[in-house]
């Protein structure tokens, strides 16, 4: 009889990312070192759960953020990486000191294989990043039907958080990333 357990993978953080603060460029909030998927191990239907929490900090005049989860073969600078779920162009609120975000999603492995013949599917909800000053804000990512990409399963994976804020005055940091393996 197989057996199916849902597993936490490691490493399990116990500091904070560090703080991004680029423009217009994709930055790696992932706390370090990296959540690595151990090559071979997803299976069709395999699913990942993600959770983390953090937060960021604007200016009066506060920009704008895309915030996502990717999937990159280790070693691999996550702008290199897929998106395995992105979000729209979100608004975050003006004038905030370490505003708390928290995000969770789920994925789908849809076929395995080397190259990009593994495919994968997500969602992830959004919490706290939009809306007026002092007021929670969530949205539901990506803002279209999900689509699945090709990636590699037969090497390792790194999991990692991205944001692309359009303003050098945003900091972000996560507190918190977990990914569950569901298998």
């Amino acid at each position: 009889m197989r057996q199916y357990w849902v597993a936490p993978l490691p490493p399990f953080h116990i500091a904070d990312s560090t703080a991004y603060t680029g423009t217009a460029a994709i930055g790696d909030i992932s706390p370090a070192p990296p959540i690595v998927i151990p090559a071979n191990t997803l299976e069709i239907g395999s699913r990942l759960e993600f959770t983390a929490f953090g937060r960021f900090t604007t200016a009066g005049t506060p920009g704008t953020v895309v915030v996502g989860i990717y999937l990159a073969p280790t070693a691999t600078a996550i702008a290199s990486g897929n998106a395995v779920v992105v979000s729209a162009t979100l608004s975050p609120a003006a004038s905030q000191t370490n505003r708390t975000w928290r995000i969770e999603g789920n994925a789908q492995i849809r076929s395995v294989g080397a190259t990009t013949s593994a495919t994968i599917i997500a969602s992830l909800e959004l919490t706290n990043f939009t809306g007026a000053t002092g007021v929670a804000g969530t949205d539901i990512a990506p803002t279209t039907a999900p689509a699945t990409f090709g990636f590699d399963s037969t090497v390792a994976n790194s999991v990692r958080i991205g944001v692309t804020p359009s303003v050098t005055t945003q900091s972000w940091t996560t507190h918190y990333f977990g990914v569950r393996l569901v298998n």
